[in-house]
């Protein structure tokens, strides 16, 4: 069965395609693994508090001072049910993409001279 999941690969060493998670490992590393001891016992409830205190009171920069639950509430009225975003879905109008990524630039590229 399909899932209906978007395979979209991002360029080989591109960082600023992958910024948004090397950013979230080092605020990880920085904030919580530097004053965490990793041989606790408590290691995963520590992690637990620590996640509910990044989601729910950390100011973020990136989202203008909010915290992500702020922001969640914010876009919740404009975000789409599922059964909407499936009734707009037009799966005739997706390119599949190939998972070796010089080889769809390649096979892209084809596409574009005929």
């Amino acid at each position: 069965m399909m899932m209906a999941i978007k395979f979209q690969p991002i360029k080989p060493a591109s960082p600023h395609l992958n910024g948004k998670v090397e950013r979230a490992q080092k605020t990880v590393l920085d904030e919580f693994y530097s004053t965490a001891d990793i041989n606790a016992s408590d290691l995963h409830q520590e992690l637990s508090l620590w996640q509910h205190y990044y989601n729910w009171q950390r100011p973020h920069g990136s989202l203008g001072g909010k915290t992500p639950i702020d922001m969640v509430c914010e876009l919740f009225p404009k975000t789409p049910y599922s059964y909407e975003v499936a009734e707009r879905y037009n799966q005739s109008k997706e390119r599949i993409q190939l998972r070796e990524y010089r080889l769809d630039l390649l096979v892209k590229k084809l596409k574009r001279c005929l």
